[in-house]
């Protein structure tokens, strides 16, 4: 806001210089009052001297020199007019100096307009990108790590799956049947499209690391690591704990 600093610097001189002016248009004006009475006085003196010079005959209407007013008179009235440019110059200068300063407080009022609308797009703009995210972050989860399915990749619906699951080649181990029977949902608490397919024993969209059921029947198929007690990669084939259990009765027949 240095603009408004020098605005300000320039107004504060302003009563000084008005103050000036006015006292030298006072001064002026008061000279101009004591020389216009000294003429009249001078030149009405002189009209009665040229009067009784008619009358006494020491003055002839053939002698025009006689029949005017003396220099002095003369160079009083035109000193008058110069007293008189001088005031409307004076009046006129301090005019200026007034509507100089009208300018220039309306040129600074456009600036701050000026700013106003750059703040208030900008807020805007900032606004609409926290919207922006906020919409993306509700339509797309975090990628998983290393060759794990992420929310925007995998897993695919369910619907209509056939043998052809695509884990991206990606290695599974046994894991030790005395897992959890069953981990309590995670409460993530994140916002859901709700056209967004949900998986899992928690029944939420799918987020960070996620691990699929090798079963090709399996009805959830993706679960999350925290929900299966897995903490790193399994090596080989891996199986839910329904579909472990469901082999398990096929292979005591």
């Amino acid at each position: 806001m240095g603009f408004l600093e020098d605005f300000q610097a320039s107004v504060e001189t302003l009563p000084a210089m008005l103050h000036k002016n006015y006292s030298l248009m006072r001064e002026l004006d008061k000279s101009l009052q004591g020389v216009q009475l000294e003429n009249e006085q001078r030149c009405q003196q002189e009209i009665e001297d040229i009067k009784h010079g008619l009358e006494s005959g020491s003055i002839t209407t053939y002698e025009p020199a006689k029949l005017k007013f003396s220099d002095e008179a003369i160079e009083e009235q035109k000193h008058c007019v110069r007293i008189a440019d001088e005031k409307v110059a004076l009046a006129t200068q301090t005019y200026d100096l007034v509507d100089a300063h009208i300018q220039q407080l309306d040129q600074f009022m456009r600036k701050l307009e000026e700013l106003r609308l750059e703040k208030e797009a900008a807020a805007a703009a900032a606004a609409a990108a926290a919207a922006d995210a906020a919409v993306a972050a509700t339509s797309a989860a975090p990628a998983g790590a290393g060759t794990f399915r992420s929310a925007a990749a995998d897993p695919a619906p369910k619907t209509g799956r056939t043998g052809e699951r695509s884990r991206g080649g990606r290695k599974k181990a046994k894991v030790p049947m005395e897992l959890p029977t069953e981990q309590p949902p995670i409460d993530l608490e994140l916002p859901v499209d709700p056209n967004e397919p949900t998986y899992c024993f928690c029944n939420q969209v799918s987020y960070g690391e996620m691990v699929a059921c090798d079963n090709p029947d399996c009805k959830i198929e993706w679960f999350h690591f925290g929900c299966v007690g897995l903490k790193e990669q399994p090596r080989g084939k891996w199986y839910c704990l329904s579909c472990s259990a469901f082999q398990k009765k096929r292979k005591g027949r």
